[in-house]
């Protein structure tokens, strides 16, 4: 299989030895819902999505010093936030009998990030993309966890608070540096999300998971009515 297309994808971030690191979702164990070991691949796999979410947010902080004071202010709090998440699911994840690179990872949202060169790029497919999509799917697992894992569920309602608010952050300033910067900013924006888009196709094909649209979560984080029915809209929903 041909490596991913250096254009599309920034350096690796690191891992120790303990991990097994994929490219391709087809790399990852991906182990059916009915499997024993399911439940602790996906705290595993969970864990390492929130170390990629730390990482893009603190690289966001040092490749764009020159950011609005207020905006660094909200990255430097989501930094807090991911790094919080993290220790949560790690402990859940030991708690269920895991061992930390147990299973196999991918830093593909880490990748697609890092090869984005501006920060309205960034918040746009990290943030205003990848998380939205992240309230789709923690709500969807709440809603499967509350009768029969009940601490999992109390675990991924704190997630979602907060990742409700790194959305809601981001929906504000997007549209704020889109107003100070015109066409270029517009440009910057569509660039952006086109190049994460072939990204995934790389690393996804068809294969990536889709949960039902959170239509309240996506309107508490700041998306309208015609984003949200957009969404709703796009090939394979």
């Amino acid at each position: 299989m041909s490596p991913l297309d250096p254009r599309l994808f920034g350096e690796a971030p690191a891992r120790d030895a303990r991990f097994r690191v994929g490219e391709r979702w087809d790399e990852l164990d991906n182990l059916p819902a009915e499997h024993p070991l399911h439940q602790l691949e996906f705290l595993h796999r969970q864990m390492n999505e929130e170390v990629n979410g730390l990482e893009i947010a603190a690289r966001n902080l040092t490749d764009f010093p020159d950011a609005d004071w207020e905006l660094r202010l909200a990255i430097a709090r989501q930094c807090w936030d991911e790094a919080r998440h993290i220790e949560l699911f790690r402990a859940a994840f030991e708690r269920s009998g895991g061992r930390v690179g147990q299973f196999a990872v991918m830093n593909f949202q880490y990748r697609i990030a890092a090869r984005i060169d501006t920060l309205l790029g960034r918040l746009t497919v990290q943030n205003r993309s990848f998380e939205a999509a992240g309230l789709d799917a923690i709500h969807d697992s709440i809603g499967k966890a509350q009768a029969s894992e009940p601490e999992l569920a109390e675990l991924l309602d704190t997630q979602l608070a907060d990742e409700l608010q790194h959305v809601r952050y981001a929906n504000e300033w997007v549209r704020r540096l889109v107003e100070r910067g015109g066409a270029r900013a517009t440009f910057e924006l569509v660039r952006a999300v086109a190049q994460a888009d072939a990204a995934l196709r790389q690393v996804a094909g068809d294969a990536g998971v889709r949960y039902p649209i959170a239509d309240q979560l996506r309107r508490e984080a700041g998306f309208s009515d015609a984003e949200i029915e957009t969404v709703k809209a796009l090939p394979g929903r």
